[in-house]
């Protein structure tokens, strides 16, 4: 019997076919007491078990690379939290085993966090990842994750962590659904990076027996279990009307009256630039180098290093415009060698340009890399610093690059409400604004992007941040200058019409959302995305701005 089910769609396309479920290993250790003596061996045992689990995050990271490599590093520290290390010794101290106090300790903090009020999709994903891969090791069990098959299928997760979800193989898993998790979690961002079909937030989804065949709407979040021909036959129609819609839709971004938006990828090294190139990218938006920086947290990485990676890009886009931010570290990203480890709040402490600043000699051997690395090429190079707060900052890093010798445009993300409210004053030291939409919202509601919690806030498409948007947008055609968008929010088809009416003039984001972008933007005209632009700022919550510029667009 065919039945419908709706989740929340995060990742375009549609997949048919038999489920398979996550594997999961029975990770819950007894409660018993070690004697005294046992107790400094049984914490040797966590700090071992801790350590592995770590690498093994950092080494699927790197395997991944792009997206996946910042999320596992991430994970890889929150392995290793000292707090939470510390109250794993303080229970072996007083009687449990290794596994039991790890298994006690990461419950109690994923406690602390449920107890902020809504289920916190992303970061108790990864917390529950963490704790199931270390207590697996120390149990010498088998780790939980994603199952053998030799023929193609639809994964179903209670919820899927980043490193399951990094090394999917998109041959073989058509889509996936799981039952938790939201818009904005680690493996739906991901989940588009792959170009996977995905559907989260589908309570009972894991109750769908194993080997039933069911179709994935990864636009609309519908699953269809047990469907009948007909509705195969109409899904696997529409995919492909959607599929040649995309490869019709070719060339430049740019509205259906001509109004050019240059779309351009987020990367994170040479490894995702065949990515881009194929999904016709006009470039790079945005080159997050630290994926160089992190292989090695202790020690920078040579020049030599350096030039040898930024050139292989600068290579794949002759002739075109390749968006480089230098380092960002601090808060999620921290180094050994740069990053203070006392701060009490990180995200608001020494991070991005003022990592670089206080450290001058990293930041001139990047750009001096950088500079090399251009030489002989016909690339049109940019150089943007994270986290620029004021004009002063800006002045700081525009002195940096011009004594480093480098022939490029100097830009400046605007991440801290402060740069957008005074974004004219900002752009009297450089050429060229890109607004990081996941960290502005993050400082402009005071929520932690990492904290599901708060997620509601992150929403792109909460009008205080579109004003935001519309401020800095004003300030660059005011000054004769460019401001693009490079965060997550540039990847939503019908968010980059309205970011078009705001008057950004171009859109980054991962390459799996450039055919879908640039075919939704050639439907309408310029004076189309304006009104939907200003009846989304008119709006009063995120959910009433969307449906107000879906209803302009489709007209209503």
């Amino acid at each position: 019997m065919e039945t419908t089910l709706r989740g929340v769609g995060v990742s375009h396309g549609v997949a048919i076919g038999e489920v398979r479920h996550m594997g999961t290993a029975v990770l819950e250790p007894p409660a018993k007491q070690i004697p005294a003596e046992d107790a400094e061996r049984e914490q040797g045992r966590a700090r071992k078990a801790v350590e592995a689990v770590a690498a093994d995050l950092m080494a699927r990271g790197n395997l991944a690379g792009g997206e996946a490599q910042a999320v596992l590093e991430a994970q890889a520290m929150m392995a290793q939290d000292p707090e939470l290390m510390a109250d794993v010794e303080r229970r072996i101290t007083v009687g449990s085993t290794a596994e039991r106090a790890v298994y006690d300790a990461f419950a109690a903090y994923r406690a602390l966090l449920a107890g902020a009020g809504e289920y916190l999709a992303g970061r108790v994903a990864d917390l529950d990842d963490v704790r199931n891969r270390i207590v697996a090791r120390l149990l010498g069990v088998p780790m939980p994750g994603v199952p053998d098959s030799d023929e193609p299928y639809v994964l179903i997760a209670r919820d899927l962590a980043p490193a399951d979800t990094a090394l999917l193989d998109p041959t073989l898993v058509l889509g996936f659904v799981t039952e938790e998790g939201g818009p904005t979690s680690h493996s739906a961002i991901l989940a588009r990076a792959l170009g996977v079909p995905a559907v989260v937030a589908l309570p009972g989804a894991g109750e769908i027996p194993e080997g039933t065949v069911v179709a994935v709407d990864g636009s609309t979040g519908e699953i269809f279990v047990n469907p009948g021909e007909e509705k195969k036959a109409r899904l696997t129609a529409e995919a492909a009307e959607r599929k040649a819609a995309l490869a019709a839709a070719t060339g430049p971004g740019a509205t259906s009256d001509g109004h050019k938006v240059p779309l351009l990828a987020n990367i994170g090294g040479p490894a995702d630039v065949p990515a881009a190139v194929e999904a016709g990218a006009e470039g790079v938006g945005l080159f997050r180098t630290e994926f160089l920086f992190l292989d090695d947290s202790k020690n920078a990485p040579t020049e030599e290093k350096q030039v040898s990676a930024y050139r292989q890009v600068l290579e794949a886009f002759p002739e075109g415009r390749v968006v480089v931010r230098v380092l960002d570290a601090g808060a999620d990203k921290p180094l050994d060698f740069l990053t203070p480890g006392d701060e009490p709040n990180p995200a608001l402490g020494v991070r991005g340009l003022r990592t670089l600043l206080d450290h001058p000699d990293v930041l001139r051997t990047q750009l001096t890399a950088l500079a090399k690395a251009a030489e002989g090429l016909p690339v049109y190079l940019e150089v943007m610093a994270p986290m620029v707060a004021d004009r002063a900052d800006a002045k700081a890093f525009a002195d940096a690059c011009r004594e480093a010798g480098l022939r490029a445009k100097f830009g400046a993300m605007v991440e801290i409400p402060s740069a957008a409210l005074r974004a004219r004053s900002v752009l009297q030291e450089v050429e060229f604004l890109s607004l990081g939409t996941n960290d502005l919202a993050q400082y402009t509601f005071a929520a932690d992007r990492q904290v599901g919690a708060v997620s509601r806030l992150q929403d792109p498409w909460q009008p205080a941040l579109l004003d935001l948007v519309a401020l800095s947008a004003e300030a660059a055609k005011a000054e004769g200058k460019s401001c693009g968008v490079c965060g997550e929010a540039a990847s939503d088809p019908l968010l980059a019409c309205v970011l078009t009416g705001l008057g950004v003039t171009s859109l980054s984001m991962g390459a799996a959302s450039l055919p879908y972008v640039r075919a939704t933007l050639a439907k309408f005209t310029l004076a189309q995305c304006e009104r939907a632009a200003a009846a989304a700022r008119a709006a009063e919550s995120a959910e009433e701005a969307r449906d107000a510029a879906q209803a302009v667009l489709s007209g209503e």
